[in-house]
């Protein structure tokens, strides 16, 4: 804060432009501020503080290459350099914003596109209409004007969702800290907004410290260790929906009345439908990955029955079902895997699960539960299910082929019918238990 105290100073007591204190100074205070971000506490949530650290760095590009233009004797050689780097200043902060003082977790590529929609796509169209409103239709082609109506929107963003966390998520020091950065970001733009449009604005004007300031009062936020834990609240899916619905509705619009836009117009509402695309993908991706994980979560690998879990969570809602359930336990199967090895093993357990498949009436839940004992749910009268364990028991009475030798295994079975009595699961084993001890084959409880 010292050094935009003396920057602040030096302007108003010679205010002719200075390359030490315009190019230099001036500089320096966001690589000040940068560095902050990057050695912030490790409380912090790490691709909050990369976002931040990105934005930063960013928008000192843009401002370097503005400073160097302005000192030098060409000054629009780094002039789109510059407003390219100051646009994605807020995208990476809308990216920013929902994690300060969230729970830390990586970065998702929706929450990514979401922030490159909403900061970048609907910015642009915003700003590109609100131009044609601003300026005369002669100053269309001025991409200048575009910028300048560019970053109040932007900051109109930036503002939105920065004022909805905190006041969701409270008013926790460091996200205050940042609030009040991005206040004073947009308050300095809209200024800017002013003296631009009535020509007052020239390089070197003391309205320029008021984004030193901004960005220090960022920085500084992230110096706090978080104390407040909040889960994330990314930007909400309405104002991406919006996003992208406005984008073939201009579109649609620019068709008809041709003129009534100027050509670039064109161009972020292709690049917002782009990037809605790739989310559409992204999410329909992710989905899926998703439905496969809960899945594989309840399949077993070897054999690509049901699992444990799924047959627990079954056997919950089997109370109020006529059936029974049947725990299984191989006999004379820990021999085969001494004797031949683990893979003969896994390919007896997957014969096995195969020659039950075909024995189970349609409606079954069969399920490996670990080792070499499987469990059955089976709807049906109690002489149906009784019927069906004899039948499982009898579908291993003939061995199988494997490594060139004939391989015989039994199966103990322990039956519980769904009487009303409760503990289906504890019965069914103590029934096994009492089958393979005893070699009855099915036991029941």
């Amino acid at each position: 804060m010292s050094a935009i105290f003396l920057h602040a100073t030096w302007r108003i007591f010679l205010p002719q432009q200075s390359l030490i204190r315009d190019l230099i100074l001036y500089n320096f205070i966001w690589v000040v501020a940068l560095g902050l971000v990057l050695t912030a506490p490790l409380s912090f949530d790490r691709v909050a503080l990369g976002a931040i650290a990105l934005a930063i760095l960013f928008w000192g590009i843009g401002s370097l290459a503005t400073s160097i233009d302005e000192l030098s004797a060409s000054n629009s050689r780094f002039s789109v350099t510059a407003q390219v780097s100051y646009c994605l200043f807020y995208p990476l902060l809308l990216i920013a914003i929902p994690r300060i003082c969230a729970t830390s977790m990586r970065l998702r590529p929706l929450e990514l596109l979401d922030a490159l929609i909403f900061g970048l796509g609907l910015t642009s169209i915003i700003s590109t209409i609100l131009l044609t409103l601003v300026f005369p239709s002669g100053a269309l082609t001025a991409t200048q004007n575009f910028f300048i109506i560019f970053y109040p929107v932007g900051d109109l963003a930036l503002l939105l969702v920065s004022v909805t966390q905190l006041l969701t998520k409270g008013f926790e020091k460091s996200r205050t800290l940042f609030t009040l950065g991005v206040f004073l970001f947009a308050l300095t733009d809209f200024y800017y907004l002013w003296l631009a449009t009535n020509h007052r604005y020239s390089f070197g004007d003391i309205a320029d410290d008021g984004w030193l300031i901004a960005i220090a009062l960022i920085a500084l936020a992230t110096t706090f260790p978080s104390t407040i834990q909040a889960p994330l609240r990314p930007i909400h899916p309405a104002i991406v929906a919006l996003s992208i619905f406005i984008s073939p509705l201009l579109l649609a619009i620019c068709a008809l009345m041709p003129n009534l836009f100027p050509i670039y117009f064109i161009a972020p509402l292709i690049a917002n439908l782009l990037l809605a695309f790739i989310r559409m993908s992204t999410a329909l991706r992710e989905a899926r990955t998703l439905a496969d994980e809960r899945v594989l979560a309840r399949t077993d690998e070897l054999t690509g029955l049901a699992n444990r879990r799924k047959l627990l969570s079954e056997i919950e809602t089997f109370s109020s079902i006529e059936g029974a359930l049947l725990l299984l336990d191989l006999d004379g199967f820990k021999p085969i895997n001494d004797q031949f090895g683990h893979d003969v093993g896994d390919f007896v357990l997957r014969e096995v699960a195969k020659r039950f498949n075909r024995i189970l009436p349609h409606g079954s839940t069969l399920a490996r539960l670990g080792g070499d004992e499987f469990g059955v749910l089976i709807t049906g009268t109690y002489e149906e299910t009784l019927d069906s364990a004899y039948a499982l028991r009898a579908s291993l009475s003939y061995p199988f082929s494997a490594a060139g030798q004939s391989i015989s295994v039994g199966v103990s079975i322990g039956m519980v019918y769904n009487d009303g009595g409760g503990d289906l699961l504890k019965r069914a084993d103590s029934a096994m238990y009492r089958a393979k001890q005893m070699g009855m084959g099915v036991a029941q409880s």
